[in-house]
């Protein structure tokens, strides 16, 4: 069945940042806000792989390569964003990697790398864009949260602690923001069928038993956590703050 998705003239000549970018579900939001003729600029680690994105997608995107575990280089790399397009009216937290891991061999100097690759930069790249938002009358700041933790998923506990505790930072930064208008919510994937989870997890094993906890019969194509941001980012979504926005196909 062809999809068909919705434009959003509200998107239009906004300014868009989006971390983690590159692949994935991140380059799949770059695309979605670039077909709204959105000016996009994103960050990522891959320096190649998110030059080529940016490359393919034309003038009004821009690409800056990042460490986002470096708050400096973040704050450098979103001010130069702001050079090239301007002020975001949108921020899309995205950057995540849910490498899996033992409970039994977890570090301390691991711990705190999980955070700071899942949870730190979000806080800190909120705090560099909120001053452009306030002065322009409001934004929409979307977080990636995620539903292992929700289905109390194992295998990855610092993973599931950081993403559990994005649901607690868009709450409250909902309400400090919120008389700004600007509006923070929380987008929440389940099992998204990108190339690395095809690649490291998604046997056939795997994929039979997870079709079974969900409502729908198929598998989550990441476009569909992509329209849910992008709507979140539009004006139809003027009164949406401080929620999660639930893309998992009904899994239990």
């Amino acid at each position: 069945m062809t999809k068909q998705f919705a434009s959003y003239p509200s998107l239009a000549e906004k300014t868009v940042f989006v971390s983690g970018g590159a692949s994935g579900i991140g380059a799949e939001i770059v695309q979605a806000f670039a077909a709204q003729n959105s000016r996009v600029g994103f960050v990522d680690i891959d320096q190649e792989t998110g030059a080529t994105l940016a490359e393919k997608l034309g003038e009004n995107v821009e690409f800056a390569a990042c460490d986002l575990r470096d708050i400096d280089a973040l704050r450098v790399a979103f001010s130069d964003l702001v050079e090239r397009l301007g002020p975001a009216n949108v921020l899309v937290n995205n950057a995540a990697r849910d490498d899996r891991h033992d409970w039994s061999d977890v570090t301390p100097e691991y711990y705190d790398e999980r955070m700071a690759t899942n949870l730190r930069h979000m806080f800190f790249a909120m705090q560099a864009v909120a001053p452009g938002m306030i002065d322009a009358g409001g934004g929409s700041i979307i977080n990636m949260g995620s539903n292992s933790w929700w289905e109390a998923g194992g295998g990855f506990p610092v993973y599931a602690t950081a993403k559990a505790a994005v649901h607690g930072l868009t709450r409250t930064m909902a309400r400090d923001l919120g008389k700004h208008r600007i509006r923070v919510n929380t987008v929440v994937p389940g099992w998204i069928m990108t190339e690395r989870q095809k690649t490291l997890w998604a046997t056939e094993e795997a994929l039979e038993g997870h079709k079974e906890r969900q409502c729908l019969p198929d598998l989550i194509d990441p476009v569909y956590v992509a329209r849910m941001v992008v709507f979140l980012a539009s004006d139809d979504a003027a009164m949406c703050t401080a929620n999660n926005y639930m893309v998992e196909a009904g899994s239990i």
